[in-house]
Order: structure tokens, then sequence, then C-alpha cells
């Protein structure tokens, strides 16, 4: 497939692809995008798992997505609300989420997530938190040149019609209730204003 295919438009969510990409256990059979959007992080996992299914509750987002994949064996799009979605328990080896999970009831999401796991399987969560404490701030403030530069460099663009919502969770609430639903999660902070959330199910 041509490789502009997968590379329509640059953002701080497609940003964080590559190291979603690389989280992906070797013989993934089943993956799953959770707020697939457009579908392009999923045609992306085609690569990496044998069947992907990407869900969305935008009705416009999942007509694109089935659009752009529609020529993609192995790929399939689900419209509807995540939390309610007929998805298999213990039905994925891989699950990923970006910049979704803030427009969801946090706690159950991520309880979802795990229970659609397999044994072994891995989570990668990428997610946005507002600051709410002086060290938030201050790693704000700092980003932000680093942040705007890569915007403009990389002539930053979103889908048309993707719905934005503002998080109302801050980082340190992100954390605390991260590691009480998903014990052992690595939770990092990054520079392009996301945090991650990465969890391998026991």
């Amino acid at each position: 497939m041509p490789d502009s295919d997968l590379t329509p438009y640059w953002n701080t969510n497609v940003a964080h692809h590559p190291g979603i990409l690389r989280a992906v256990p070797e013989g993934c059979h089943d993956a799953l995008d959770v707020g697939c959007g457009d579908g392009l992080l999923a045609r992306k996992l085609v690569a990496r798992a044998e069947r992907v299914t990407g869900v969305d509750n935008s009705p416009e987002m999942i007509a694109t997505a089935r659009e752009e994949a529609a020529d993609r064996p192995g790929i399939d799009f689900v419209a509807g609300d995540f939390l309610t979605a007929d998805l298999p328990a213990a039905g994925y080896d891989f699950i990923c989420s970006v910049s979704a999970v803030h427009q969801m009831d946090f706690t159950a999401a991520l309880a979802r997530m795990r229970e659609l796991l397999r044994p072994g399987g891995v989570l990668v969560v990428v997610g946005l938190a507002r600051e709410a404490s002086a060290g938030d701030w201050a790693v704000t403030v700092a980003a932000a040149p680093v942040v705007r530069a890569a915007k403009v460099l990389r002539r930053a663009s979103f889908p048309t019609g993707m719905p934005f919502i503002s998080p109302h969770m801050s980082y340190g609430e992100v954390r605390a209730e991260a590691r009480r639903v998903l014990p052992g999660v690595r939770y990092r902070r990054h520079v392009l204003r996301r945090y991650s959330l990465t969890w391998h199910a026991p």
C-alpha cells in the first residue's frame, strides 16, 4: 500500500503512533483500537496483528474509517459506545486508545479494556488531562515552545469532523485511578501534552 495512505497528516496524537505500534506483542492475533476516529492507527495496526477492530461513537468518523480501509483485509469497524458495544470478553491480545478515554467514564473505560484483554495481553492508552498543580503547569509551560515548533514544522492538522472534548481529570487523578484499576500500570507524562498508560495483563 502507498506509504502516503498511512501518513496523510500529522498531529500530537499521530506523534504517538510509533510508540504504540512498538508495544504490539509478537504473534498478535486480535487488536482493538478504542476511539479509532478515521481509522488511521487501525490501518497501521494491520501490519502487526492478524485482525484489527476499531470502535468509535462518531458515525461520521466510522464512515470515513470504513471508506479508507475498504480494500484492506483483516480490519473491521464498530460504530457505537465502547462501554456498551458488543465486543468479546478476553478477546484481544492488544488494546490501544489515543485521546479518547477522557470522553468516557475513565474508570469504566479502563475496567472494560482490562476485561477485554487476554491473559498476557498489552494495553496502551495515550490520553489528555488537565493541569491542576504547580508541577503540572511548570511542565506545560516548559514544553510549550517545543509543542508550538512541532505543530508548525509538521503542519499539524486533524481529520474533518473529529470531535474534541476538553479533559476534566487532572494528571494526578489519572495516575492515581489508573494505578487503582490497573495494578502495576506504567504511567508517563509526555512533552506533547499527553500522558500514556502501559499495562500487561497477568
